[in-house]
């Protein structure tokens, strides 16, 4: 998605898209830029980042990471460890463990104290491994799974289609009111009213997951005379506000192997 996934031009997608410029550049891109917001960063009730000097590392086919001043951040919590990486882009990293109120994220924190020629001056930074703190957030905003990437958009549209959802050949969901979601470098997908779909065909689900500008999505099953397919189709029971549209709406992969989406305009 963005800059350097999915469709993105430094993605290196080569049927992404074309272009009357010939970009000369290494096949691995790093892209480091300064971020306007307050971001801050929170473990066992400590405030371990706050900053209004954020910037954010694009990668080639990696997702965005924040990168913080280190004056920024609380190292009287922070831990110097054994640990070591090396990004053959970067350099050589070093890691911190996190100590705060009674929580302890081993190797949360890197740095790299001298980047390879070629690579941003990431020096004066250090990141933290999104997951491995309790909170973050955008000015007093929290948000979720990853940082948000300013390069990635998304848009929900009503459209007058009939949409068919077939597992393994079989009609689950037919629906001639459904939302159209677009989203930077992935499919368009297909969002439908729950009452359009066949209930005795949905199976219970635990499975979720999080998206960082949609928010936290529940999943369920599909049955048909071939089977159950586990964690088939989702929902935004109460989305973010990039996916307010599409609130408690199913979609199904249309992509995967045993499904088929059918569209088809009326009057065409």
């Amino acid at each position: 998605m963005s800059l350097t996934l999915g469709n993105g031009p430094f993605a290196r997608n080569d049927a992404a898209g074309e272009t009357n410029a010939h970009i000369e550049a290494p096949g691995h891109i790093l892209w480091f830029h300064d971020v306007p917001k307050r971001v801050r960063a929170t473990l066992g009730g400590e405030t371990i980042v706050d900053t209004e000097r954020a910037r954010l590392l694009h990668e080639t086919r990696l997702l965005p990471v924040y990168y913080v001043p280190r004056d920024d951040v609380r190292f009287d919590l922070l831990e110097p460890t054994e640990h070591s990486s090396h990004c053959p882009f970067k350099g050589d990293a070093r890691y911190w463990t996190i100590r705060a109120g009674d929580q302890v994220a081993e190797n949360a924190v890197w740095g790299y104290d001298a980047p390879i020629a070629g690579a941003p001056d990431l020096a004066p930074y250090v990141a933290l491994y999104f997951g491995k703190v309790d909170h973050w957030y955008e000015e007093d905003e929290e948000i979720f799974g990853h940082p948000r990437d300013p390069f990635h958009r998304i848009d929900v549209r009503t459209a007058e289609r009939r949409v068919r959802v077939l597992v393994d050949g079989a009609v689950v969901a037919d629906s001639s009111v459904p939302k159209l979601l677009f989203e930077t470098g992935l499919p368009v997908r297909y969002y439908l009213p729950l009452e359009h779909w066949d209930q005795a065909a949905l199976t219970p689900s635990g499975h979720s997951s999080t998206c960082a500008y949609k928010g936290a999505a529940a999943y369920n099953g599909v049955r048909t005379a071939a089977g159950e397919v586990a964690d088939l189709v989702w929902r935004y029971e109460a989305p973010l506000s990039d996916g307010r549209d599409v609130a408690g709406l199913l979609c199904a992969p249309q992509e995967h192997e045993r499904v088929e989406v059918e569209l088809s305009t009326p009057g065409r």
